[in-house]
């Protein structure tokens, strides 16, 4: 028994050689694939930080166009300088003299003391 000679024909290699370089062009399809799907993830993620960065500066500018406002001096100035404009009557409440407040407790319950077996024969014959 002999090897047996196998004859591959021009057309067959030419076949072969199709084959091969289609498999590597396949391979750089997975790869180009696999790569689209990261980059249109990190696109994603990009264009969720900027929405949120612009979201921020726009509260930020708010803010600063507040702070820089006359109503936001006032504020400040009555609310922790406790300054007043002329005319205003401040009131300044004063706490009561000897108030102790009452505390009520409640009794904490205790629980029925019953015989363990009486708890045991309810358990599996009630």
């Amino acid at each position: 028994m002999g090897n047996p000679k196998i004859k591959i024909s021009g057309r067959q290699w030419i076949f072969l050689l199709i084959l091969f370089i289609l498999f590597l062009m396949m391979l750089g399809l997975n790869a180009r694939i696999s790569e689209y799907f990261r980059l249109t993830g990190q696109k994603r993620e990009m264009q969720a930080r900027i929405s949120n960065l612009e979201a921020t500066s726009v509260a930020l500018q708010t803010q600063i166009a507040f702070s820089e406002s006359e109503k936001a001096v006032e504020e400040w100035a009555r609310t922790y300088e406790r300054d007043g404009l002329p005319g205003d009557i401040p009131i300044i409440p004063h706490p009561a003299q000897d108030v102790t407040p009452a505390i009520n407790y409640l009794d904490t319950p205790t629980p029925d003391e019953k015989d363990k077996w009486l708890i045991w024969w309810e358990l599996f014959f009630e």
